[in-house]
């Protein structure tokens, strides 16, 4: 018991007696109160007894707090990541790509009636036409006009490729050739 430095293993009284008795502690450094509670002890020794409790879970008094900005944090960190930028929180008037894409999607929100897709979709047409480049995740940043501009480009060069080509067959080769305005005029 002298080890034990917890006061749920015997009393005060019974530590300091057998640190007594083992010779730790010497007779002229016993403590003023030992030879009081020695002479007096009390009726009912006291002991540490564990209080047997029941514990009732009780629900939280505080319900969870979301608002309408989270939804849109939840959404914008999904489809864009965290970005390439980190937080500066030394500087006090930093405002994240995040804040700024809330702040630009509650004003669109409040001036046009958009589905919530498309809103979303125009507030980061709006940020890039700000200047503020938005990475979707796993994808190079690319502007949606840009994107629709090569598409539309490509579908067409294909377009005239198949329309004016003519194939010729040797008994071994396959020829491509491409007819072209000043071709066909002298055909």
């Amino acid at each position: 018991m002298a080890g034990s430095r917890l006061e749920k293993f015997g009393t005060v009284y019974s530590r300091v007696r057998n640190l007594m008795r083992s010779g730790v502690i010497k007779p002229s450094q016993k403590p003023i109160w030992f030879d009081v509670y020695d002479a007096f002890p009390p009726k009912k020794e006291p002991l540490y007894v564990k209080p047997h409790t029941r514990t009732i879970k009780k629900q939280d008094p505080v319900p969870e707090i979301l608002y309408r900005e989270d939804e849109i944090r939840a959404k914008f960190f999904e489809q864009y990541g965290t970005g390439y930028r980190s937080f500066l929180l030394h500087k006090p008037d930093f405002i994240s790509t995040c804040q700024r894409f809330v702040d630009k999607y509650m004003e669109l929100k409040s001036r046009d009636e958009l589905s919530e897709a498309a809103l979303f979709e125009e507030t980061g047409k709006a940020l890039l036409a700000e200047g503020i480049t938005l990475k979707r995740r796993g994808a190079p940043p690319v502007s949606a006009e840009s994107r629709e501009s090569r598409l539309t480009d490509v579908s067409a060069e294909q377009q005239v490729v198949g329309a004016g080509s003519e194939e010729t067959t040797d008994a071994t080769h396959t020829h491509t050739h491409t007819i072209g305005r000043n071709d066909s005029e002298k055909l």
